[in-house]
């Protein structure tokens, strides 16, 4: 059933279900501070949908600058009303969304880039993925952390549906297709609202799925000095407790999400 959401809704529910913004900023923060000893002030998120994480970059501080780069017009004009319309005159100053390529961009040279929700798997090859982590590194200050998440494991292979329930809202993240020769891949969100109707395909992607050894190796070779894995600890009923540490041994799980950071 074709969805009919409307924006406000489609970007609500997606915002409700996938992302952490003001975890995401701190995480980025406290890392970059212990890596440097010094908090970071300016950040650019690429592949930016409505701008939520550099909208809380800019509330940290009054010395803290955001850009938000992404090609599609919508989710920018959604994160102008649902996040930048928020924030002080002094804190809009300091936001600025690009709609622009990220391999093209106009922004200035930043201490943190960052790439969530997977959407640097757009790239599917690996010329392709390189030329982008290049231009990241030549974007980034002498001292400087890009940002990457990761999701993996051998349940994230196969043809499954993972549902999540919230108050008033069911997310459902579906994997519809995987070539395990190229790691081709799509995925889509689906969602049932309050009222019980489901709304299919509200958002898909077509990607290929990166794995965390390939990505070590091409951030080196695009020219970072080293690479730092994440691994999330367990809660008490041995599921995730949303902690993420620096680790290079790990327990495989059927499905895992993670970070990687790459320092200048």
């Amino acid at each position: 059933m074709k969805s009919t959401l409307t924006l406000e809704q489609k970007y609500d529910f997606y915002e409700r279900s996938v992302q952490n913004a003001e975890g995401e900023v701190s995480f980025m923060h406290d890392e970059f501070k212990r890596f440097y000893g010094h908090s970071p002030y300016v950040m650019r998120e690429d592949f930016c949908g409505t701008g939520a994480i550099s909208c809380k970059w800019v509330e940290q501080d009054k010395g803290c600058e955001a850009y938000g780069v992404d090609l599609d017009p919508e989710p920018i004009k959604m994160g102008k009303t649902r996040h930048y319309s928020k924030l002080s005159k002094a804190q809009q100053s300091r936001m600025h969304y690009l709609e622009q390529n990220v391999l093209k961009t106009s922004a200035p040279k930043a201490d943190v880039v960052c790439a969530f929700n997977f959407s640097y798997f757009i790239f599917k090859s690996r010329k392709d993925l390189l030329k982008y982590f290049k231009s990241v590194r030549k974007s980034l200050n002498k001292q400087g952390v890009f940002f990457l998440d990761i999701f993996a494991g051998p349940e994230s292979q196969r043809l499954v549906t993972d549902v999540k329930k919230m108050k008033g809202l069911t997310y459902y993240w579906e994997c519809q297709h995987f070539n395990p020769l190229t790691h081709d891949c799509t995925f889509a969100i689906h969602f049932k609202d309050a009222k019980g109707k489901k709304h299919e395909n509200v958002f898909t992607y077509h990607w290929r799925m990166w794995m965390m050894p390939e990505l070590r190796d091409l951030l080196i070779e695009a020219g970072f000095s080293k690479t730092v894995a994440y691994w999330e600890g367990d809660d008490e009923d041995g599921g995730g407790n949303g902690v993420f540490t620096p680790a290079e041994d790990a327990e495989n799980c059927d499905a895992w999400v993670s970070y990687i950071a790459a320092l200048t």
